[in-house]
């Protein structure tokens, strides 16, 4: 480590790692793993998406390199979408452009909009970008607790005046990974107002806002009066249309806070190759009754899961949105403790919710994608696990750790 940058160093350690171990050593071992880890939909992308990347690719007027800010067909692609999904106009030259991922947008936001020393606040818990892309700035998170007492968003109230003065951006995610937890447009109102008292730039990452349930619609943070003037969203195809390997994604609102996001990519990155934007304007402007199917198989699962986990007696809160369970840990584990049990004695792997900042401890969380069946033989050896542990009690004989 001697030899690497100082940020490199301070980057927070991968927790996942021990975890990540065992996996790899029960696979070896034949053990039949059930990974309910990753967040990564393991529904395939629809064909009319796939046709329209292989139509393109095949035309060689789409093989060299593309524009910074992305193709226009594609921002109009997006701006259609947004006026009619989140009642959002959008000036598709200005107020949108296109990412390798909003992951790399995200990640890129610090470095247009912080200069070193200053002062991100950031959820926690939180998809950990947000934290390790500050660090890379030269910057300080400063975490904004996420606790149930608070339906998992910041209170507003509680953060200290002078850190909010000093800081520069606010990350925001909901519907929210990991806790699941969801947002109305009276907290957006309201952080639109903090945004405006204290020089804020709202950076909201919004990538599950299709995968809702039960009549909930996730509102966009740009839906709301003012939202534009202090904020830009990051969108994502991955959820919505099964592509997170494609690494096609967009942000849009504040144009100067576009422009400065485009100053950091064009030094950095080429754009997305065109035959992706081309599949994802086939994505934006086609049948979406992709996403409707996607929406139904996931609810499925959430309420297989969901009555398993309560079945066996962990504590889990039925989500309106996101394809994650946010289930607390039982009495006498802590979350890293419980996941490794888990791993090793019913052989399912969840993410610990410390991985996700201090105020994930608690919790683990649980990924619906797996198929249903794999979702059931994951609860069948949980009950059942809970059920070895309460004979083992009354008998006086601890199970192995």
């Amino acid at each position: 480590m001697s030899n690497y940058a100082k940020r490199i160093s301070s980057l927070p350690p991968y927790l996942f790692a021990e975890i990540d171990a065992r996996k790899l050593e029960a696979e070896r071992k034949g053990a039949d793993i059930i990974d309910l880890g990753v967040g990564d939909p393991d529904l395939p992308t629809p064909p009319h998406i796939v046709e329209a990347a292989c139509h393109a690719a095949n035309d060689p007027s789409n093989h060299q390199y593309p524009s910074y800010e992305g193709m226009l067909v594609f921002r109009e692609a997006v701006a259609a979408w947004y006026r009619q999904r989140m009642h959002v106009k959008l000036d598709a030259a200005d107020e949108v452009i296109t990412l390798i991922g909003s992951k790399e947008g995200i990640a890129h936001s610090p470095l247009a909009f912080l200069d070193p020393g200053g002062t991100a606040l950031v959820p926690d818990p939180a998809y950990p970008v947000y934290t390790n892309a500050t660090v890379l700035a030269d910057s300080t998170p400063y975490p904004l607790p996420l606790t149930d007492e608070h339906d998992f968003k910041p209170d507003l109230e509680s953060i200290d005046r002078g850190v909010a003065k000093r800081a520069r951006i606010m990350f925001l995610n909901y519907p929210n990974n990991p806790t699941a937890a969801t947002a109305e447009k009276s907290f957006f109102k309201a952080v639109v107002d903090f945004a405006n008292e204290h020089d804020l730039i709202v950076l909201h990452d919004n990538p599950y806002s299709e995968l809702t349930f039960d009549g909930y619609e996730a509102p966009s943070f740009l839906a709301v009066a003012g939202a534009k003037e202090v904020g830009i969203e990051f969108g994502s195809l991955s959820k919505t249309y099964n592509m997170t390997g494609w690494r096609i994604g967009f942000a849009v609102g504040n144009s100067d806070l576009i422009k400065g996001l485009k100053l950091v990519k064009t030094n950095i990155d080429s754009g997305v190759f065109q035959a992706l934007q081309i599949a994802g304007i086939a994505a934006l402007t086609g049948s979406q009754d992709c996403v409707k199917s996607n929406v139904r198989i996931y609810r499925e699962r959430r309420d297989i899961l969901l009555d398993g986990l309560r079945s066996a007696g962990i504590e889990v809160k039925k989500p309106k949105a996101t394809f994650y369970l946010w289930a607390a840990v039982p009495d006498g584990f802590s979350s890293i403790e419980f996941s490794i049990f888990l791993l090793e004695r019913a052989g399912v792997v969840t993410t610990p919710g410390v991985g996700f900042g201090e105020n994930g401890e608690g919790f683990v969380r649980f990924s619906l994608c797996v198929s249903a069946e794999r979702l059931r033989e994951a609860c069948e050896r949980i009950k059942w696990l809970r059920e070895e542990n309460e004979r083992c009690k009354k008998h006086k004989q601890p199970t192995e750790n």
